[in-house]
């Protein structure tokens, strides 16, 4: 037993000594693994974080929500269709809902104007969101100016500025009363952008959305499981191209992973043989090969990770932000919550630490099975 613990901690000291010996190429491989790592963590980070967030808010989102469709398109619907929709079985609620989009020629930016169901501010009184009170620079009491539909100016006090805890999906948001709001895009009574449903049976929601189509062939309901599939998509699409931008550092580390598995220097062949000569198995010297290339990967793989998860969480500068939160003039500012997932680091670990260290135990293995007089001389 005890010339096992010699053995062992001898081979551990060969390990550190080899790293020393080579410090400068190892230090170097270390940064671009580092790197390599850094860069698909902080995509499977961002983009994780994202759908989280989002799956969040859109537990508040309507089960159903229906839209009138013409030639293909979302057209206003009536209010009547609440009373028809109001009769099929197993809908305990119907609301109509009035918003639409509004491009502000001073920022270049589209506007999102929504009534909510209760208002409690008067008519000419607006409450606004963080991004939009950023371009304008206006505050509760400032005035801000547009243009109605038929090109009349429509003058609105801003009352309050929406929480920074709801930019994700309030940056561009405009809520109002449904006065101004009909008075803004001319919608005469009795016509809703939409119309949103509530089930009493999460079960039957797709029963209801399928009486409906049948009810109102030229409607098109949209259950809340579509939504977050949607956005699933979405996010999934977006950190793909990321992705393949990056494929060409990740064919790089292919490369490089394949050509250490390829042989090793003549130098670390010499290295082999004298160990072979000197009394070492064949089994010390792959593992402290082993131990050497998991100094390296592990060190690298935590380095990244960590790297990461702070440039994520705790940075407001994101390399890949524009790409992951879609295209924008107002983009949203918000703190992600730190949150990682195992499956996703887990994932990440087999594709990058697993590769490489059995990388460096191939050829090893290779040269440990040969005379040692021969790996000399080679």
């Amino acid at each position: 037993m005890g010339n096992w613990f010699e053995r062992q901690r001898n081979i551990i000291d060969f390990t550190l000594s080899s790293l020393v010996r080579r410090k400068g190429k190892n230090l170097a491989l270390l940064l671009v693994y580092a790197l390599l790592v850094f860069l698909l963590a902080s995509v499977m980070f961002f983009t994780h974080a994202l759908r989280r967030e989002a799956s969040f808010v859109l537990q508040g989102a309507p089960e159903i929500v229906v839209q009138r469709m013409s030639a293909g398109r979302h057209e206003l619907i009536p209010a009547r269709y609440l009373g028809m929709i109001k009769g099929i079985r197993g809908v305990s609620g119907v609301r109509g809902r009035l918003w639409g989009y509004y491009f502000d020629p001073f920022s270049g930016a589209n506007y999102t104007l929504m009534v909510p169901e209760a208002f409690s501010h008067g008519s000419g009184d607006v409450i606004i969101g963080q991004g939009i009170a950023r371009t304008r620079l206006v505050g509760p009491g400032d005035v801000l100016s547009f243009q109605r539909y038929d090109g009349t100016p429509a003058i609105l006090t801003v009352r309050e500025v929406l929480p920074s805890a709801s930019e994700l999906v309030s940056s561009d948001l405009i809520v109002l009363s449904e006065n101004d709001f009909r008075r803004f895009f001319g919608m005469a009574p009795g016509l809703y952008t939409d119309i949103v449903l509530t089930v009493r049976n999460a079960k039957e929601v797709a029963t209801v959305a399928g009486k409906v189509q049948k009810l109102l062939p030229d409607t098109r309901p949209i259950l809340k499981s579509e939504i977050l599939r949607t956005y699933d998509t979405i996010f999934d699409w977006r950190s793909g191209i990321i992705v393949v931008i990056l494929s060409s550092a990740v064919l790089a580390f292919i490369i490089f992973a394949w050509d250490k598995a390829s042989g090793l220097s003549a130098e670390e062949r010499k290295e082999i043989g004298i160990l072979k000569a000197i009394g070492w198995e064949t089994s010390d010297v792959l593992l402290m090969k082993f131990w050497e290339g998991a100094a390296v990967s592990l060190t690298a793989f935590l380095a990244g990770v960590l790297l990461a998860y702070v440039h994520v969480f705790f940075t407001p500068v994101m390399l890949f932000e524009p790409v992951l939160k879609g295209w924008s003039t107002l983009y949203p500012s918000f703190k992600l919550v730190p949150f990682i997932n195992p499956y996703q680091v887990a994932t990440l670990f087999f594709l990058t630490v697993v590769p490489y260290t059995v990388a460096t135990i191939v050829p090893s293995w290779r040269a440990a099975t040969i005379d040692p007089d021969s790996v000399m001389r080679s």
